[in-house]
Order: structure tokens, then sequence, then C-alpha cells
């Protein structure tokens, strides 16, 4: 569900949504999730909230565009997953490096992945956005007032 969109950003939900895979794999989703797509930041957010606090996993990728048929990014398969103690990891690096040698990934794209993780990793170190609380709350709380679950 889109719950705000604005010249620069998307802001969604989804919760118990089906995912499709490029190898064709499908599963869904566990718990709700609010989602934050920005049109200048080479990163996604998907904030999970669970019942032992909000997990964070963020997919480093082109900003989003939309279409008619969908939103739409280039997923760089480099990740930045944030436990809701605190702790970061970096994932898949030696993907994302294989990938990059396989489909020659141009210098400048390695540069602006690289400064994009760490304007992501201030955003989370600050409680910047959708790495604040307080921003989940009110997101999730909208979603519920929208789907009628309160």
């Amino acid at each position: 569900m889109v719950l705000k969109t604005s010249e620069d950003a998307l802001i969604g939900c989804n919760d118990h949504t089906l995912v499709t895979e490029s190898d064709g794999r499908r599963w869904i989703t566990r718990e709700p999730a609010i989602v934050y797509f920005h049109r200048h930041y080479w990163f996604n957010v998907i904030a999970m909230i669970r019942d032992g606090g909000v997990s964070y996993y963020c997919n480093l990728g082109t900003p989003f565009t939309i279409d008619a048929e969908a939103l739409k990014y280039i997923d760089y398969d480099l990740d930045v997953k944030v436990f809701p103690d605190g702790e970061k990891r970096l994932l898949d690096v030696d993907e994302y490096e294989a990938h990059s040698r396989q489909w020659h990934y141009p210098q400048t794209t390695d540069h602006i992945l690289k400064a994009n993780v760490r304007v992501l990793v201030d955003w989370i170190n600050h409680g910047k956005g959708p790495f604040s609380q307080a921003y989940i709350d009110l997101w999730y709380n909208r979603y519920l007032q929208l789907s009628h679950h309160e």
C-alpha cells in the first residue's frame, strides 16, 4: 500500500506480500514493513516491524522510477542489514563484486554506490528518516488506519 508520494520519495507498507525473486522463487513476507524509496539516493529501505523491534534491510540500487507497470530500480546486490540492537552488517559484497565483473559496472557506479553506503550509514547512526522510531510509528499507524486494522 502506498502511504505517501512526493516529488522525491515514496513511502509504503507491505504486509504478508508476495515476493517473486529473479530466479522465479516466490515467498510471502512474514511481517509488516515500511518501505522507503527516494529519487536521488542510491538505496531503498525496508523497515520490518517485528515483536523484538524493527529490523532494516537496505538495498543499494539506483533511485526508483515509476511507470504504468510498476515501481522500478536496479538492485546492485549490495545490502546493509540493521538489527534491532543497532548492529549493522554489510551483506553480499562477494555477490556485488562478482556481478560487477560479470556485467562490467562502470567505475562511476562503484563510486556512487560506495558514497551512498556512507550516506546510508550516516542516516542509520543519526536515526534519520526511516531509521527513526517516530517515523516508523507514524507510517505504520497510518497504514493501520487506511487498512482498517486498528
